[in-house]
């Protein structure tokens, strides 16, 4: 179960700060184990580097998520890497420059000695293997993905004569890198002996820099030549690149002039990706381009019920009616509503029923897409406004009197509370701040309710005002 809990965690992580940092930080960690009595959070880091890094810049997103999929408030977290001492972090402990701006990952260069083991180049005859948990036989269709999923089952049985390069694009969470990582175990199960690469464009960025870095490029250029089958997740995030997308560029002819399969993913049509070459572009439109949509409610369903089997449980149609009707942006929070209720039964050792479904998920608003400005987000804008005697605008402009700087963290953190949005869209919806900064928005106004007791009565009042008109 722990397993589980920490794959659900990676993907909202994911969708929280970007895949690079999931892909840079987070899949190194090793979730241990979960004590309920303690309510503590056991994880383990490869090195201090790693450890004092995640500490330092993500502790609050981990306890708001596991929270939530463990279903406690504000859990401990106990980090500890494999060469030194547990550090405890209680709810809430942050460091001290909480202000300072994330540097990107791939910028990060060793202060001293060698580079940590996580950042070095693999050897050019590593391939990253696709994950067996992925199989065409596990994807659930529907009118939504249907053309998707006939390309990537047409593309394993000819590959690199037929749809080649198959190009699958839909918003996240829907399903793509399923089908990416399926079409993978399927070729190596027709042809053992298929050189499959499955890799995510944020990680292809970082090897690529730390080729040049280290001076091993031609060897990176090797590792791609022997590959039959490469699959790239997410391939947006090479945008505004030039560097990487001119490598990128003489791989793919490479491999497309020697009838080798090239599969893309992205959260936008090619033609529409910003930041790209146009040669590229028409490179990654020159096959079959296939979208996924928002699945059914039917769809979603099936989904609810086979994931659930998949953890060993059979899930009646009344629990999977009402969890699915509770998501509807994707599937990967779809999942994730699953999982906390699955949980919450496991660790409650009680019978999964619609009264446990409702006690798990009664708290969290459906989720819908994005609304626009006049809807939740905007009433919760509009009542603490109203509580701080200043005017919408004032929030979402860029003003740093203070009073509209606690009152627009104040908006953050109850928005945050009480309908989970993320910090991207959090930070999306106040003017396309960095998620780095809702953070410390969200501590700053945690950190005073537990200092001063008028604060934390002003905020309660706002936030049962809030409740009363969003969720009468």
């Amino acid at each position: 179960m722990t397993s589980d809990i920490w794959k659900q965690f990676l993907h909202l992580i994911g969708e929280e700060c970007g895949s690079r940092v999931v892909e840079t930080w987070f899949k190194s960690i090793t979730f241990c184990s979960w004590d309920s009595v303690l309510k503590t959070i056991f994880l383990e880091a490869p090195n201090t580097f790693i450890k004092e890094w995640v500490l330092k810049n993500y502790l609050l997103p981990m306890q708001i998520h596991l929270g939530r999929l463990l279903h406690v408030e504000m859990p401990r977290i106990v980090l500890t890497d494999m060469a030194a001492s547990p550090t405890t972090i209680d709810a809430l402990q942050v460091a001290s420059d909480t202000s300072q701006k994330i540097i990107p990952a791939h910028l990060l260069l060793p202060s001293v000695g060698k580079p940590p083991a996580l950042r070095r180049l693999p050897s050019e005859m590593t391939y990253a293997t696709t994950d067996n948990n992925y199989q065409f036989e596990t994807f659930v269709v529907g009118p939504s993905n249907s053309l998707a999923y006939a390309a990537a089952h047409a593309v394993t049985e000819r590959p690199g004569t037929l749809y080649n390069p198959l190009f699958i694009y839909g918003k996240s969470g829907l399903g793509k890198t399923h089908l990416l990582r399926a079409i993978g175990n399927a070729i190596k199960i027709n042809n053992n002996r298929s050189v499959v690469l499955y890799q995510s464009a944020d990680r292809f960025v970082t090897e690529f820099i730390n080729a040049i870095r280290f001076d091993k490029v031609h060897k990176f250029k090797d590792k791609y030549c022997h590959i039959d089958v490469l699959l790239i997740d997410d391939i947006q995030f090479i945008s505004n690149k030039e560097q990487t997308q001119e490598a990128f560029f003489h791989i793919f002819n490479s491999l497309y002039d020697a009838c080798k399969q090239i599969v893309f993913s992205s959260d936008t049509f090619p033609q529409n990706m910003h930041g790209i070459a146009e040669r590229l572009q028409s490179r990654l439109a020159a096959g079959l381009v296939a979208d996924i949509h928002l699945p059914s409610f039917e769809t979603k369903m099936a989904i609810v019920k086979q994931k659930a089997r998949a953890h060993g449980n059979d899930l009646n149609d009344e629990v999977a009616q009402f969890i699915a009707s509770r998501v509807v942006s994707n599937i990967r929070e779809l999942e994730g509503a699953l999982i906390r209720v699955l949980a919450f039964a496991s660790l409650m050792q009680q019978a999964i029923s619609i009264e446990l479904a409702h006690k798990v998920l009664h708290r969290a608003p459906a989720t819908t897409e994005m609304e626009p400005k006049g809807s939740q987000l905007d009433s919760v804008i509009r009542i603490v406004a109203s509580h701080y005697l200043c005017t919408p605008d004032d929030l979402y402009a860029r003003s740093r009197t203070q009073a509209y700087v606690q009152a627009r963290h104040v908006a953050m953190f109850l928005i945050k509370h009480l309908t989970g949005r993320s910090l991207r869209a959090i930070g999306d919806f106040f003017g396309g701040r960095d998620h780095s900064t809702v953070i410390h928005g969200l501590e700053k106004v945690a950190n005073e309710m537990k200092s001063e007791p008028q604060f934390r009565i002003k905020v309660e009042r706002m936030e049962r005002e809030i409740r009363a008109t969003l969720f009468p």
